[in-house]
């Protein structure tokens, strides 16, 4: 079926247009029609939440089911039309990472790299090389420092006391690296790192971390709970509602899990 005979709201159209950076396609089955229809001409004009932040939980609910038309195809609209710079899309790749898993975050990374170099052809020029990091840009190296920040920084985000330098997970990964480096790093703000966090443990059906990061984002104001809502209900859209559903439990207390 074309685009004529589909009978797709003309302001969907153009609502993709302004999403997708590029034209709808010209022929789709009708059950495809209807879901562009719905996705472009409800979902993501609905007020509640900014383009980008819907950019941030679409990308990552994609880049967790492993989607590669769609994935790419969202990463390079990000891209696209600026709302997301190359070096914040990356920062994504490393905080999907830690929440995710590096399996897909490497799968995540591959289609970003591909998807900037379409992106520069596109634009006249060729794809240049993305510049090596150095030292600095892994953080402090004063390891006591390091942990004390970790420490802090959990309290920050989550709104708990920290947990017990008592184990691997604990000590090197969750106070050492995940909150001892990558909550702190430059590249994202806390609220785009909690949009997705959020998306993220709610992906994971985790408990314990979707209890944790829903109530530390609505308790911390970061996310006030209209905005919570319409996450949780863009999450729906691409992650399904069994699983937006573990969101919409968590959002009904406004305090984490303790």
């Amino acid at each position: 079926m074309n685009v004529k005979d589909s009978n797709v709201d003309p302001a969907a159209l153009a609502v993709f247009r302004d999403v997708m950076t590029v034209d709808p396609p010209e022929d789709l089955p009708p059950e495809q029609w209807r879901a562009l229809d719905r996705s472009f001409g409800q979902l993501w004009p609905a007020p509640g939440l900014r383009r980008r932040d819907r950019r941030l939980v679409t990308i990552t609910c994609l880049a967790f089911a492993v989607t590669a038309g769609p994935l790419r195809a969202h990463v390079y609209a990000a891209l696209s039309s600026g709302d997301l710079t190359i070096e914040e899309m990356l920062e994504v790749v490393l905080h999907f990472a830690v929440y995710c898993g590096w399996p897909k975050a490497s799968n995540l990374e591959m289609h970003v790299r591909a998807c900037w170099a379409q992106v520069q052809r596109d634009r006249g020029g060729q794809p240049r090389p993305l510049p090596p990091l150095g030292p600095d840009d892994l953080g402090r190296n004063d390891w006591e420092a390091r942990l004390q920040r970790g420490e802090q920084e959990f309290r920050d985000v989550n709104l708990i006391q920290a947990p017990p330098r008592d184990s691997p997970y604990q000590h090197s990964g969750i106070l050492g690296y995940v909150f001892g480096h990558v909550w702190q790093r430059p590249g994202l703000s806390r609220r785009d790192r909690r949009l997705v966090t959020v998306a993220s443990v709610g992906l994971c059906e985790a408990p314990v971390p979707i209890a944790s990061h829903v109530g530390s984002a609505l308790a911390s104001g970061d996310i006030p709970r209209s905005e919570m809502d319409e996450l949780i209900r863009h999450f729906a859209a691409y992650a399904g509602t069994a699983r937006a559903q573990a969101l919409t439990a968590a959002a009904s207390g406004t305090t984490p899990c303790r």
